[in-house]
C-alpha cells in the first residue's frame, strides 16, 4: 500500500498518511462508483483483481528472477480446470471450495515445475519460446482431451460449475439485509478478489525482501555470478516457476467460480501477452506498478469498446474495426509507447531491494528506532 499511496502524484510525497486513506478508500468504494455507470462495470472491475493476480504471479517470474513466461496463462488455465473437474456436473463432483481452490493452486505450481525442469540452463528469447510453446501445449490438450474419452468436454468446455461457497453463505446470490437493502453478487465477488489480491501482495512483498528474493534478484542480473557466491540457481528457478504458477493457479480456480463456466478460449496466447504487457506497462519488479498496469490496461480496453463502437457508428454509418481488435491494438501501443517514453514502466521498480528499508515507504531501522 505504500507503494501505491506514494504513487498517487503531489499527494504521495506531501502527505502519505492522507494517500494511503485515498487508496483504501478507493479500493473500497471502487464497485460503488462503478455501479453508477451500470452493473457490466462492476463486472469488469472483478475480472481486473484476476487480472492483477495473474500480474501478481507473473511479475514474480519476470519481474524478480528475470525469466521471460509467454505460456503463463497455462497455469491460469490448470487451476480454472481443476475447480470445473472437482466442483461441477462434469464428473459429478462438488468438492468444497476451501478444498478444491488449493488444489488448483497445488497442480498449478506442478506444471510450473515440469516447465522449469527442461528450461533450466535458457534464458532470454530461447526461454520465452519454450514457454509459448508449453501454453500452447497446454490449450491443445485441453481443446481436443474429448476423445476417446472425455476429460474437457473440448472445445465446448464444461459449465455449471459451483458457485464459491464461504462457510455455507453462496456469494453468487444476492445477498440481503432486512427487507430493503440487498448486495448484488457482483459486489460480493469483487470484495472476496480484493482480500486474494491484498494477501498476494503481502506474501509477495514478505517474499521480495527475504533471502530468496535477493537470489532472485542476483540470478536476474547475473546468474554466473550468482552461481559463485552459492547460490542454487536451479532450486531458485523452480520456486520462481512454482509459486508464480501457484498465484495463477488460485485466480483460475476464483474465474472458473465467478464464471461458472471454462473452455479452451479463454487460455490463448493473447491472454499471455496481455499481462506480460500489464506487468511491463506498470513496471517490472515494482509490485504497485503491477497493480497499476493490470487495472489500467482491464479498464481502458473496455472503456474504449463502449466509446469506439457509438463514434465508428456515428461517423461511419457502421462498425469498421472491431472492439477485440482495438483491444490489441490498445495493447500494442500501450508497450510502444511505454518502450520509448518510460521503458522501466508507470512505476519504475527501485535498483534493489535487498534490505527492508531500501522498499519505498519503510523507514531504516536506525530512523525508526528514533
Amino acid at each position: 500500500m505504500n507503494e501505491l499511496a506514494l504513487a498517487i502524484p503531489w499527494l504521495g510525497k506531501r502527505n502519505p498518511a492522507a494517500a494511503r486513506w485515498v487508496v483504501l478508500a478507493l479500493a473500497l468504494g471502487a464497485p460503488l462508483i462503478a455501479m453508477l455507470f451500470g452493473k457490466t462495470w462492476v463486472r469488469i472491475l472483478d475480472f481486473a483483481l484476476l487480472y492483477v493476480m495473474l500480474a501478481i504471479g507473473l511479475n514474480l517470474v519476470v519481474g524478480f528472477a528475470g525469466l521471460l513466461d509467454l505460456g503463463y496463462i497455462a497455469f491460469y488455465a490448470v487451476g480454472a480446470y481443476t475447480f470445473a473437474f472437482l466442483a461441477s456436473p462434469h464428473f459429478e463432483l462438488h468438492l468444497p471450495f476451501w478444498l478444491v481452490l488449493p488444489l488448483g493452486a497445488v497442480f498449478a505450481a506442478l506444471a510450473g515445475i515440469i516447465l522449469g525442469l527442461p528450461t533450466l540452463r535458457l534464458r532470454g528469447d530461447y526461454l520465452a519460446i519454450v514457454t509459448l510453446g508449453f501454453g500452447e501445449i497446454v490449450r491443445i490438450f485441453l481443446n481436443n482431451l474429448n476423445h476417446p474419452i472425455n476429460i474437457t468436454n473440448g472445445p465446448q468446455g464444461i459449465n455449471m460449475i459451483d458457485p464459491l461457497e464461504l462457510f455455507g453463505w453462496d456469494i453468487s446470490r444476492p445477498l440481503k439485509i432486512g427487507d430493503d437493502i440487498t448486495i448484488n453478487s457482483l459486489f460480493l465477488y469483487y470484495y472476496v478478489f480484493l482480500a486474494f489480491v491484498v494477501l498476494s501482495i503481502i506474501l509477495v512483498q514478505r517474499l521480495q525482501i527475504s533471502r530468496v528474493g535477493r537470489a532472485w534478484a542476483a540470478i536476474r542480473d547475473d546468474e554466473l555470478a550468482a552461481k559463485a557466491i552459492g547460490i542454487n540457481t536451479r532450486n531458485m528457478k523452480l520456486l520462481a516457476f512454482s509459486l508464480g504458477a501457484t498465484f495463477g493457479g488460485v485466480a483460475g480456480g476464483l474465474f472458473a467460480a465467478f464464471q461458472g463456466f471454462v473452455s479452451p478460449e479463454s487460455f490463448s496466447l493473447m491472454e499471455s501477452i496481455a499481462v506480460l504487457t500489464m506487468v511491463v506497462f506498470g513496471g517490472m519488479g515494482n509490485l504497485a506498478g503491477v497493480v497499476v498496469g493490470a487495472l489500467a490496461l482491464t479498464a481502458l480496453p473496455e472503456i474504449l469498446r463502449h466509446v469506439a463502437v457509438p463514434v465508428q457508428q456515428a461517423v461511419f454509418n457502421q462498425v469498421i474495426l472491431d472492439p477485440e481488435v482495438l483491444r490489441m491494438l490498445l495493447l500494442s501501443l500501450a508497450m510502444i509507447f511505454m518502450m520509448l517514453l518510460r521503458p522501466a514502466g508507470l512505476i519504475p521498480a527501485h535498483s534493489r531491494y535487498s534490505r527492508p528499508e531500501l522498499v519505498v515507504g519503510k523507514p531504516a531501522p536506525a530512523e525508526a528506532a528514533k
